[in-house]
């Protein structure tokens, strides 16, 4: 390839034309291992005329020396189209019987070019290899651009210009090349001819007289005026004469010859002189007579028109078509004709095209016939052609095609956006939700029903227009002979039902349910997925509809892919109902009522596609009207993590009960979670709150602050340590101490409540903020406060959790409202540290009980008081002090300065002491020990009585536990209380 390209480029600019095209195609035709090749140029009237060929007979190119310029052969259409075009196996329209057989497989043609101006087209006839592979296409272009180079390279057709040439050389010239000179005196009629000229046309040198009558006796009769008329024009207008006429020859016969001449002028601009040459044109008026014939009978119907539109040439089509003859339609003006007035804006159309100068196509509807017409309409410099053939049928059959590959490719992208849907559907009401507006509408469907088999029933997954009343009789239906549901199941194959009667006469047992459900017709496409078919999915119609067989087919397609997902969602739905539990029962399942605070929760779970989540929250009632408020997250999804919640959630409680300080109760959390791994990443916020002093202490690790609404709306979030979350800490944690007012807020969430993927987490807690306000409620009624509280965290919710935001994280909220014991309600005095704080002890129970009406508690209360106070007398250390809290229940408590805490022991029958403890774990609810900032406090809890409820007395769990004092008398100052172990 590359060699042939170096030959060609040897060779030197200004080689003539033909031989250009020789050597492009012997190349072409060489290196594609072809037959043969061709080239044509453009030429008059629209026409491709073949200028050259190699390797071809002529019996074959005969039928390819005049083409038309905008047909459907390879040359025409690689000259229009700007690019290679082979084409297997063509002839010309014009071919005819007894021509030579096409040889080869097919023509390989691509365009000429004359600057950005296509000129013609170079073919090469291929061999039994086909197509040209890229390569020689490449090689084909290569020397195309070689040929276009070389032609504006090559000197005009008469040869180099001379600059000096003498009258005898150019008569000389002339004489070889067959062009006659002649000089005529425009004054005087004196006619100079030279042999070539007397050859030429005709005249013996004797004959000749040396007047213009010589010329005109041999000019034929018909074209001597129009010839005459271009001189006469060429003179008056300083142009060039040009013409094409008929002279008679030496034989009687006429042929056609050219001129080409122009006029001098003298000082005043009279014509002096005209001089030229003329040659003989038989050979290219033949070629244009075949392209006439061609033209006259092609399939294409063709007109031509002057600049004023009015017809010079119609071929036989046109006539037929028109409806009139040649002598008919020559001279008349395109518009005047009763077909082109039946066409509206036809005139419009091609006066447009025409302005534009450029060729220009439409399709036109003639009514007459309902026929269609596809015309093209080509300007040229001497007026325009018209072509235009019948595409009725051609027309109709690219509608039906276009039309089905409309439908099927509606149909492609609607599988493709189920396919795509299905596959995002996680739950099985997702895949009944993707199915319904994608198989319905196409099929004008009017109802879908999915069930799946459960057991001997069928159980109903999702249905779309049906009444609520049809749904309840079709879920849970058992299996019945002849039913259509359970008999496309059983036996794996569709079922299709076009009509009540035909569903009457199949299953007589099912003739209620068409006018129950409202359809007519049905469609039961059995679920199949790992070789089990566990379902039916039923499209219905509100009227009789017989479905063809691709909709049949595309149905039963569209139900694998839906048994496909439905399977995939079925597992999801058991495996997400076994999480959800699994998280339900970590969680509070109702939360505590102590008088400290009231609350409400929410657990808000990701949206679909998320598994379960860790975050928490509780309330943990505490000993001295003190309650804890928790929340926590454990960051990710999943089983792991809402087991690691349910860990630190036991761990909080246990912590908790040990009434440990917040920020010790957060270090051992963090040494939890340390254990856990370096995976292990949690939040969390503790805060305790006392009733009796209206502190709230208030450590985190890692979470975002509380809110804190005040009773008169303000709300604030705490200024925090930001301590880092729980396994990546190391403490101390810092603990802050709040004063919060009678009937403040404590609002404690998670990140997910506040924050999101197009939400920062201080524009949430702004949103936040701003909804606690406008909830904000001064009135507070106790009775209905639960209920407020409730749909406040309702309010909250929908708020901060719109449904976009829903598959973000999962949130935890908790809401409480913080109550104070009142002050009427709280007793406390100071006792001496010798063995007579006892009796002092019991004497201020008996007196503050009496106020606050518990004498029914009162025997109970100073036995519980004595033993403790007597014990810190004994073994402790002071101050001493007792306080007693009226709240929903009776609270003791003893506070010392030490830090030993009491512990119970088992003493025997003979033991005198050690069963001080076995008697308070006997006398009251519950009690415990807890640290302070001073010392310590042991506690005791005692439910309060009701007024029918007995009066309390401690004497039978005394002889009991004091086997050894004999009589119990009731006198409770005379018992040795005191003896335990601290």
């Amino acid at each position: 390839m590359n060699a042939r390209l170096a030959l060609l480029s040897t060779v030197e600019p200004g080689v003539a034309e033909s031989e250009i095209f020789r050597l492009a195609l012997q190349h072409a035709v060489g290196e594609l291992g072809a037959l043969g090749g061709m080239i044509h140029l453009r030429g008059p009237m629209s026409a491709l005329r073949l200028v050259s060929a190699a390797g071809l007979p002529p019996a074959l190119t005969r039928a390819w020396e005049i083409i038309d310029q905008e047909g459907p052969l390879a040359p025409a259409r690689a000259l229009h189209q700007g690019s290679g075009v082979w084409a297997p196996r063509e002839l010309p329209a014009h071919s005819v019987a007894g021509e030579a057989a096409w040889p080869g497989s097919g023509l390989a043609a691509a365009p000429l070019f004359s600057g950005d101006r296509s000129i013609g087209a170079l073919s090469v006839v291929t061999g039994e290899g086909g197509e040209p592979t890229p390569g020689q296409w490449d090689f084909l272009r290569a020397v195309i651009v070689w040929t276009e180079e070389r032609m504006a390279q090559a000197p005009p057709p008469a040869g180099p210009a001379q600059t000096e040439l003498s009258g005898e050389r150019l008569r000389q010239a002339l004489k070889e090349v067959s062009v006659g000179s002649w000089d005529w005196d425009i004054r005087t009629g004196d006619l100079i001819w030279d042999e070539a000229a007397l050859e030429l046309y005709g005249t013996r040198p004797a004959d000749f007289t040396g007047k213009i009558e010589n010329w005109m006796r041999i000019v034929h009769p018909d074209d001597l005026a129009p010839t005459l008329g271009a001189a006469q024009r060429a003179i008056r207008d300083h142009t060039v004469y040009e013409a094409e006429y008929r002279v008679r020859g030496l034989d009687g016969t006429y042929g056609w010859t050219q001129a080409r001449g122009r006029a001098t002028y003298d000082e005043h601009g009279e014509p002096l002189r005209m001089i030229g040459v003329g040659w003989e044109s038989n050979e290219s008026r033949s070629a244009r007579d075949a392209l006439s014939r061609a033209l006259r009978h092609m399939s294409d119907g063709f007109l031509a028109f002057d600049d004023e539109w009015r017809i010079t040439f119609a071929n036989l089509e046109a006539e037929r078509t028109l409806g009139l003859s040649e002598e008919e339609l020559f001279g008349r003006v395109l518009w005047e004709l009763p077909t082109a007035q039946q066409v509206p804006g036809m005139e419009r159309r091609f006066r447009k095209a025409a302005a534009e100068d450029k060729p220009a196509s439409f399709d036109m509807h003639m009514p007459e016939g309902d026929r269609r017409y596809h015309l093209r309409l080509v300007p040229g410099p001497d007026g325009r052609t018209l072509y235009f053939s019948d595409v009725t049928e051609r027309r109709r059959h690219e509608e039906e095609r276009h039309a089905a590959e409309r439908v099927a490719s509606e149909r492609a992208a609607q599988m493709a956006e189920l396919t795509a849907a299905l596959a995002k559907a996680t739950t099985s009401r997702d895949v009944v939700d993707a199915l319904a507006p994608r198989v319905l509408p196409p099929f004008a469907a009017a109802g879908l029903l999915v069930q799946t088999v459960e057991g001997e029933w069928l159980h109903t997954v999702g249905a779309v227009g049906y009444p609520d009343g049809f749904l309840a009789t079709v879920d849970r239906r058992p299996r019945v002979t002849g039913d259509p549901g359970w008999d496309a199941i059983v036996s794996d194959t569709p079922l299709f039902l076009s009509s009540v009667e035909e569903l009457v006469a199949r299953s007589p047992g099912q003739a209620d349910l068409p006018g129950s459900a409202g359809k007519q017709a049905w469609a039961f496409l059995p679920l199949t997925a790992s070789g089990i078919t566990f379902g039916v999915c039923v499209v219905a119609f509100e009227r009789p509809r017989r479905l063809t067989d691709d909709e049949r087919t595309l149905l039963t397609t569209i139900s694998a892919l839906v048994a496909q997902a439905l399977e995939r969602a079925r597992l999801y739905d058991a495996e997400h109902t076994r999480s959800r539990e699994l998280q339900r029962s970590l969680l509070p399942r109702d939360l505590p009522t102590p008088s400290a605070c009231t609350a409400a929760a929410r657990y808000l779970p990701a949206g679909q596609g998320m598994d379960v989540g860790g975050d928490w929250y509780d309330i943990i009632p505490l000993s001295g009207g003190q309650v804890a408020l928790v929340v926590g997250d454990v960051m990710g999804h999943g089983l792991p993590e809402a087991a690691t919640m349910g860990r630190l959630r036991t761990a909080v409680h246990t912590l908790a009960d040990l009434e440990l300080p917040p920020d010790e109760i957060m270090s051992h959390l963090n040494d939890i979670v340390g254990g856990m791994g370096e995976e292990s990443y949690v939040t969390c916020l503790y805060a305790l709150y006392d009733s009796t002093t209206q502190i709230c202490s208030i450590t985190r690790a890692g979470h975002p602050p509380p809110a804190v609404v005040h009773p008169d709306g303000r709300v604030h979030f705490p200024e925090l340590a930001p301590d880092p979350p729980l396994g990546a800490a190391e403490p101390p944690f810092e603990t802050v101490e709040l004063a919060v007012p009678e009937g403040s807020l404590l609002v404690l969430y998670t990140d997910g409540l506040v924050e999101s993927s197009t939400r920062e987490i201080d524009e949430g807690m702004a949103d936040l903020a701003g909804l606690l306000r406008a909830a904000h409620i001064t009135d507070v009624d106790p009775e209905d406060e639960r209920d407020r509280l409730e749909r406040l965290c309702d309010t909250l919710t929908a708020g901060l959790l719109p449904a976009e935001h829903q598959a973000a994280d999962d949130a935890a909220l908790l809401v409480a409202r913080l109550h104070a014991l009142p002050v009427g309600r709280m007793a406390s005095w100071s006792l001496p540290e010798d063995p007579k704080a006892a009796g002092q002890a019991r004497r201020h129970v008996r007196e503050q009980l009496a106020v606050w009406g518990l004498d029914s508690l009162t025997p109970t209360t100073e036995l519980l008081a004595s033993e403790l106070v007597g014990n810190v007398v004994r073994h402790a250390k002071g101050p001493v002090s007792l306080r007693l809290l009226h709240d929903d229940e009776l609270v003791c408590e003893v506070f010392d300065g030490s830090l030993t805490m009491p512990r119970i022991r088992r003493a025997t029958e003979t033991d005198e002491g050690g069963r001080g403890l076995q008697l308070i774990t006997a006398l009251s609810r519950r009690w415990g020990t807890r640290y302070t900032a001073t010392g310590k406090c042991i506690w005791t809890e005692q439910a309060l009585l009701g007024p029918d409820s007995r009066k309390d007395e401690p004497s039978d769990a005394l002889e009991s536990m004091l086997p050894n004092v004999g009589e119990f008398d009731g006198d409770l100052d005379a018992l040795p209380f005191g003896d335990e172990e601290l």
